[in-house]
């Protein structure tokens, strides 16, 4: 009787976590794409964020599903995803191609990332009412990774106007329905 429940405490401990997991799955894959970008294999850094977005997609998912959001999971979440598409997108266009800018591919590296932390800040401070307030940095971080893609095909110094509308597109007003 005693295992049986202690078994369905630590069942329903991991069930409140669930969500949680996948979020801190996020930020590791994050964590390793800039860690993967710092040592130059910048195509492992892509995927490593690519894959951060899925697991950033289902955390929102399985607390919904299971039930189990929390202020502490929204938190987390914007924390994973500084990490996850701010950071790490903004480094991996770094060493791709900003770097050769010197100071301003610096200054716009940075730049996006304070917009991403700017954007979810007031995210997590806002009522949630259907829509997000200027661009999300998931969607920022995924567009700014896969414009890396283009670097054989497009100028140099159109990496300098992207990460500018991105970082301008998540800090401004307009509404977007969520989906």
């Amino acid at each position: 009787m005693f295992w049986s429940g202690v078994f369905d405490q630590t069942v329903k401990k991991l069930r409140a976590q669930t969500a949680n997991l996948m979020t801190l799955t996020n930020l590791s894959l994050g964590g390793f794409a800039i860690l993967i970008a710092v040592r130059g294999q910048l195509s492992l850094s892509l995927l490593l964020i690519f894959l951060a977005a899925l697991a950033d997609r289902f955390d929102g998912l399985i607390a919904r599903k299971l039930n189990i959001e929390s202020e502490l999971g929204k938190q987390l979440d914007s924390m994973s995803d500084i990490i996850s598409f701010g950071v790490a997108p903004a480094l991996l266009l770094y060493q791709g191609i900003l770097n050769l800018f010197g100071f301003p591919g610096l200054f716009f590296t940075v730049f996006y990332i304070g917009c991403g932390a700017y954007r979810l800040a007031r995210f997590n401070i806002t009522e949630s009412n259907g829509y997000f307030t200027g661009m999300p940095i998931t969607a920022a971080g995924c567009l700014l990774t896969l414009s890396f893609l283009g670097i054989p095909y497009l100028p140099p110094h159109s990496y300098l106007f992207i990460i500018i509308i991105l970082s301008i597109l998540m800090i401004s007003s307009f509404k977007l329905k969520k989906i």
